[in-house]
C-alpha cells in the first residue's frame, strides 16, 4: 500500500554531503517509497566525494550562494522533470572565522550576512526560481532546529539565522497562495549525530547531555528526522502548512529531570 502517496512523484533534494547527512537519509527513504529523487550538491568536489554513495543516481551541482546557479540547475531539472512535487532544502553554513565560535555580540556583519544568505535566503531563492516547475499542491521543506531561543553559546549566530528561516515559512506560504497550494514547512530536530554538527565546539558534550534529558534515554536519530520529512513531503500532510515540526523526542519537556538535577546539586 502506498500510504504516503509519493510513488512516481519527483522530489529535488538539496544538500547531501555524506552518508550521515539528513538530506541523504531523506533521499533514501523517498526512494524506498517509490519517489524519483533528483539530488543537488554544492560543488564538483562534493559530487566526487559522494560519487560512491550516489552510484548512478542523478546528481547535479548548485552553489546556492550564486543565484545564477540556482537558475541553471532548475533549467537542467526541467529538461527531464517538467513537474516537481517537492523540494528538500537541507543546507546550512556558518561563516565562522579561524578563531572559531566567538561570543554572539562579536559576530561580524560579514559573517552574519553570508550565513543568512546561504542558510536562509537560499530557501527563498530556490522556492522562487522553481515556482513554475512546482505542482500546484507541491510540498517544500527545510531543515531547522528544535529551538531558536535557547542561547547555546557554541551554536553562535546560527540560531538567529534559523529563526529567520522559520519565519520565512509563513511569508512564502502567503505569497505562493496567490497562485497555488504549495506548502512550506520545516523539520526541526534536536541534536543529531552528523558530520556537520561534530565540527561545532562542545557539540559532543551537548549531544551526550541531550541523551540524558530525553525521557527515552537516547537522542533523536537522523532516520527519525527523515521519516518526518517524508511525511511532510507527502499528500498525507496536506493540512500542515507554515509549521515547524519539532523532532526532539520530548527533550523540551524534561530539562529538569530529577536525576540530572540531583547530580548537579550533589556536585555543589
Amino acid at each position: 500500500m502506498d500510504f504516503l502517496q509519493l510513488a512516481g512523484k519527483t522530489i529535488v533534494v538539496f544538500g547531501v554531503a555524506n552518508k550521515k547527512s539528513v538530506a541523504w537519509h531523506i533521499g533514501k527513504t523517498l526512494e524506498e517509497v517509490g519517489a524519483t529523487v533528483v539530488y543537488v550538491v554544492r560543488s564538483p568536489e562534493r559530487r566526487e566525494s559522494v560519487s560512491k554513495l550516489m552510484g548512478d543516481r542523478p546528481c547535479l551541482i548548485c552553489d546556492v550562494e550564486f543565484e545564477d546557479q540556482i537558475e541553471r540547475v532548475k533549467t537542467e531539472i526541467a529538461t527531464k522533470h517538467p513537474v516537481v512535487h517537492g523540494i528538500v532544502h537541507s543546507i546550512a553554513f556558518a561563516a565562522y572565522d579561524e578563531s572559531g565560535v566567538k561570543p554572539f555580540h562579536e559576530t561580524t556583519k560579514q559573517q552574519f550576512l553570508r550565513t543568512i544568505d546561504i542558510s536562509c535566503f537560499s530557501f527563498i531563492s530556490i522556492s522562487n526560481t522553481f515556482k513554475d516547475l512546482l505542482a500546484k499542491d507541491a510540498s517544500v521543506i527545510t531543515i531547522s532546529i528544535s529551538t531558536t531561543t535557547m542561547a547555546s553559546e557554541n551554536y553562535g549566530f546560527m540560531a538567529p539565522v534559523k529563526a529567520a528561516l522559520d519565519s520565512s515559512l509563513a511569508f512564502l506560504t502567503k505569497s505562493f497562495s496567490n497562485f497555488s497550494e504549495v506548502r512550506f514547512n520545516a523539520v526541526a530536530p534536536g541534536l543529531l549525530k552528523t558530520s556537520a554538527s561534530a565540527g561545532i565546539p562542545g557539540y559532543v558534550d551537548s549531544y551526550l547531555y541531550a541523551e540524558k534529558v530525553i525521557p527515552r534515554g537516547r537522542a533523536v536519530s537522523t532516520q527519525e528526522v527523515a521519516n518526518a520529512a517524508c511525511f511532510l513531503l507527502s499528500p498525507r500532510s496536506s493540512g500542515i502548512n507554515s509549521q515547524q515540526l519539532v523532532i526532539d523526542s520530548a527533550m523540551s519537556i524534561n530539562y529538569f529531570d530529577r536525576e540530572i538535577v540531583t547530580k548537579v546539586m550533589d556536585s555543589q
